[in-house]
């Protein structure tokens, strides 16, 4: 069933928080889709022939946000919460397999859990979790950005749109916000 573009999302969205199946059943291919394009990007940063599976992290985002009885302000607002929860699933997860890593215990882990992120590329996002957070004190629009773009993979004009704000700015604050992470994750002797 496709979205009727007559509803606005928001309606569905609070209607569905409420327990409507029928704005339920209106809404779950949509949000499927959506969240579906974010663990795509997400993952396309992984090193090529890695087994990758963002089936498991659109279920775990789609789980922790849809069970929430949210009064839903828009379409900005239920993405940039997926956004907060995918990065929290993912750094779950990195801070898991560090911990595997640097102990040498195994965990057991359920299917869904089972979002295979690279070795090398856990201890990164946990840094980068953590800068981001120093971040938030200083820029929280910033942090948001930084958000949708690393954690979502969403564009600049995707970004734009759910915060009302040009592009330019997003492109604008994205580049100085890396600029100031870069700064946060040098390690000692300067490097990054």
């Amino acid at each position: 069933m496709a979205l009727d573009p007559d509803t606005p999302l928001t309606e569905l969205l609070n209607r569905f928080s409420e327990g409507d199946s029928t704005a339920e059943a209106e809404l779950v291919p949509y949000l499927y889709r959506e969240l579906r394009k974010m663990a795509g990007a997400q993952f396309r940063r992984e090193r090529p022939g890695h087994t990758l599976q963002p089936t498991a992290l659109v279920h775990e985002v789609y789980l922790r946000v849809v069970g929430r009885k949210t009064k839903w302000q828009g379409r900005a607002h239920f993405f940039a919460v997926a956004a907060q929860v995918m990065r929290s699933v993912l750094v779950d997860y990195a801070r898991q397999r560090a911990s595997v890593k640097r102990w040498g215990t195994q965990v057991a882990v359920s299917l869904e859990e089972a979002i295979t992120i690279s070795e090398d590329k856990c201890e990164l996002v946990i840094q980068v979790d953590e800068a981001l957070e120093k971040l938030r004190l200083i820029d929280g629009r910033q942090a948001k950005i930084v958000e949708m773009r690393y954690f979502a993979g969403m564009t600049e004009e995707e970004i734009g749109i759910l915060l009302g704000i040009s592009a330019r700015t997003v492109k604008r604050e994205w580049t100085m916000a890396k600029a100031w992470l870069a700064g946060a994750l040098r390690g000692p002797g300067g490097e990054a």
